[in-house]
């Protein structure tokens, strides 16, 4: 008997990342939609992600969070998707997945916030400056037509959502490697799927928090 997968989730959140994640791997999983100002921060959620923050989810006893290492599972959990690396993408797999998760998050997050380290406080940033950052992201996913090799993997749903919000909301610049790239890894169909159902869901959602 197959343990039961939740998806503990925001429509208007990084849980978009893991729907996508969700979708590829077709397994049948539950969904668990949490507000911002109360069901995020309060029991029973808190004992699944003690952070108040979302996405999760629960594979039986099991619990993942962080975006990056719920994708990374989830390739695993249900290999018969095709999603984990081989062998001769792993190195990719494992170096630019967290790459996106790591420096290229930190530095989008800092440049959004106002916050550009000095050259010393550079040397302590594991993104060194955003503009070093993006140079490094654009190389790794100009390298080959996904981000692993010459198919699509797990790492592609995170490296790709990033790439993506990063040009939809000015975070990263517009170069054409990001664009067609961006383009390739959201024409699949799971992709479009997992948008169709998180953009259902949005109208709810607003109409539950304005009137809380």
């Amino acid at each position: 008997m197959s343990k039961p997968l939740t998806f503990y989730t925001n429509p208007m959140s990084r849980g978009q990342i893991v729907r996508w994640m969700l979708e590829e791997v077709g397994a049948p999983y539950e969904t668990v939609v949490l507000d911002y100002a109360s069901t995020m921060k309060e029991e029973p959620y808190l004992s699944i992600n003690p952070m108040g923050k979302v996405p999760a989810i629960t594979h039986g006893d099991d619990i993942v969070t962080e975006c990056a290492a719920i994708c990374a599972y989830l390739a695993e959990a249900f290999p018969e998707a095709g999603l984990a690396p081989r062998d001769d993408e792993r190195a990719d797999y494992y170096r630019w997945l967290f790459f996106a998760a790591g420096p290229a998050e930190q530095g989008i997050t800092n440049k959004a916030m106002g916050f550009a380290p000095t050259a010393e406080q550079g040397r302590m940033a594991g993104y060194g400056s955003y503009d070093q950052m993006v140079d490094v992201l654009e190389m790794a996913v100009s390298a080959h037509d996904y981000i692993a090799g010459g198919r699509f993997t797990a790492a592609d749903v995170y490296v790709g959502a990033q790439v993506g919000w990063g040009l939809a909301f000015n975070t990263l610049p517009t170069r054409p490697a990001f664009e067609a790239y961006a383009a390739r890894v959201t024409d699949r169909p799971a992709y479009k799927r997992g948008k169709e159902i998180d953009n259902a869901l949005m109208p709810q959602q607003l109409i539950a928090e304005t009137t809380d």
